[in-house]
């Protein structure tokens, strides 16, 4: 997985990019090119439908840019008006009419109306305009979207593996109702926890379905190969267990072993099914299985787990990028998280080993490291009730639940929010962060933008532009004292289609740990490049879809 390709030859080789202006032919001379052409080439189809039933099939469906030869072989002369359009003009008509919506998710909707009839001009539309777009398929818009779903729900978009389904052969059956048997990648959730906004049960589907648009989008991966799935083990959410138009089960959530029989029995099933090297990416499980599910898991199939992985690589890029504008090692920061969840303890974890690449010792890395979690700051009186993955962290210190109380004690070089409390970063607690550094850093992660733990224009406002900003879901940008800032997004759209892309063409049976620290290089190296003489603009935001590829 970690060989390197030409991403421009990947580009022209994916099927799914040659919507793009890219036309070359690869160059078949070079082996690991040609194993890539092998991989990717464009397979001659010869559709089973004729008619208006072709018409109806998304994948092979190209609207009006049909030939009169292909209208009048496939039977669909006279069904589509007598005019010809290109691909190109076609997008053009879409993203045109998108940009005359009221709002965001009302170009969602349209979005995921064009995916059901049409899937080539949904994804040559979506590589077109990536970063315009890419807010409105995935976060924070798709947030907006899971909560609404019931009400906007049109077309099926995955598969539903329901507790009443819990037998390998039962799932078995399930998958094999998929139209397609070439399913390399899967996102699956169970919906407990979608972004910061809690159980949502199987409204969740959402997540997987706009994780893999990205897929395709950003890594080039064929959409065929793709599968979301969503497992329904009901929901602990009352107001969604008395909405009419809840789409699942309507019964609590079911916990402890027939919960890990269910996702066991999936695993099998699944790899029964397509293969033991189909990749399989855990998504907005809740805190009490994402970890456990993650160790059960990681040496047994091709897995792995976005919030906690993906999001730890892409957090730790940020904070080294920012060292190059602090001019310290991260092993000689102090950083302060406010949320102990899956995401934030993957996080502090990657962080101590990037400390302990840098020469600290295991116990000196962990020192460094504050955790703040609704009980407040984790110290060594709340030993026996912590999580094993947090008693390293503990601080012989006071117990305390205010975050400004501990800023000010530890003071440390970088704030980092994962805890969905949306304005829980203070205008007196970024004030103290720079008053304490010159180039404070705080990342206010959590999802979608109503959640996070402050808003870009605050933490430019309160530290006078010196901040280094980043936040899980997209700003705008901020205007202050005639300069223009660009807040940058530590969103792990910049790592997953790229773990994604390497599990699928190299057919690996298992992700390994070490594979994030070269994601993470990758993107520091790609996507990080702070202007020499100014600054003080924040996080560029990176070609995403170079960098996946070159990460590669």
């Amino acid at each position: 997985m970690l060989n390197r390709f030409s991403p421009a030859s990947i580009r022209r080789i994916s099927t799914t990019a040659r919507c793009c202006s890219d036309k070359n032919e690869p160059d078949l001379s070079d082996p690991k090119t040609l194993a890539l052409h092998k991989l990717y080439r464009p397979e001659r189809i010869t559709p089973s439908k004729r008619g208006i039933d072709l018409l109806k099939q998304p994948g092979l469906n190209k609207g009006m840019a049909f030939s009169l030869h292909e209208r009048q072989y496939l039977g669909i002369h006279g069904l589509l008006p007598p005019a010809f359009m290109t691909e190109e003009q076609q997008a053009y008509r879409i993203i045109t009419k998108l940009r005359q919506q009221p709002d965001n998710l009302a170009k969602y909707i349209q979005l995921d109306s064009l995916q059901d009839r049409n899937e080539k001009l949904y994804y040559r539309v979506l590589c077109d305009n990536v970063k315009e777009l890419m807010p409105i398929v995935y976060t924070p818009t798709v947030g907006q979207a899971c909560q609404h779903f019931g009400f906007i729900y049109r077309n099926p978009k995955g598969l539903y593996v329901t507790i009443n389904d819990n037998s390998i052969s039962k799932i078995y059956q399930i998958l094999a109702n998929w139209h397609t048997e070439n399913v390399r990648a899967i996102v699956i959730t169970d919906g407990e926890r979608i972004l910061g906004l809690g159980d949502l049960g199987t409204y969740g589907i959402g997540i997987p379905v706009g994780k893999l648009a990205l897929y395709v989008a950003l890594a080039g991966i064929r959409p065929e190969w793709c599968l979301p799935v969503i497992l329904d083990v009901g929901t602990d959410n009352t107001e969604l267990l008395n909405d009419p138009f809840y789409t699942g089960l309507r019964r609590k959530r079911v916990r402890g072993p027939e919960y890990d029989s269910l996702v066991d029995n999936f695993m099998k099933a699944a790899t029964k099914r397509f293969g033991r090297d189909t990749l399989i990416q855990f998504e907005d499980f809740g805190n009490q299985n994402a970890y456990r599910l993650l160790d059960r898991y990681k040496g047994e199939y091709c897995m792995f787990n976005d919030d906690i992985q993906g999001t730890a690589a892409v957090v730790v890029a940020g904070l080294l990028a920012s060292t190059r504008v602090t001019k310290k090692k991260l092993s000689q920061e102090k950083i302060v998280f406010l949320g102990a969840g899956g995401a934030a303890t993957g996080v502090a974890e990657m962080c101590v080993r990037q400390m302990m690449d840098e020469g600290l010792t295991e116990e000196e890395a962990c020192g460094r490291i504050y955790m703040v979690d609704i009980e407040g700051l984790i110290t060594t009186s709340r030993i026996k009730s912590l999580g094993e993955r947090h008693v390293k962290f503990a601080k012989d210190l006071p117990d305390t639940k205010n975050l400004l109380e501990v800023v000010r004690t530890v003071k440390p070089g970088a704030l980092i929010g994962a805890s969905t409390v949306a304005g829980a970063f203070t205008e007196e607690i970024i004030r103290e962060m720079a008053k304490n550094n010159p180039r404070p850093i705080i990342f206010a992660l959590s999802n979608p933008t109503s959640k996070a733990e402050c808003t870009a224009e605050t933490a430019y406002r309160c530290t006078n532009g010196a901040v280094l900003f980043a936040s899980g879901s997209p700003f705008e940008n901020v205007e202050l004292n005639g300069k223009l800032y660009k807040p940058g997004q530590g969103n792990n759209a910049y790592i997953f289609p790229g773990v994604a892309l390497g599990a699928v063409l190299f057919a690996e049976m298992f992700i390994r740990q070490n594979l994030y620290s070269v994601e993470y290089d990758e993107l520091i190296n790609k996507t990080y490049e702070w202007p020499a003489k100014d600054s003080k603009h924040g996080f560029p935001v990176p070609v995403l879809r170079r960098t996946s590829m070159d990460e590669e």
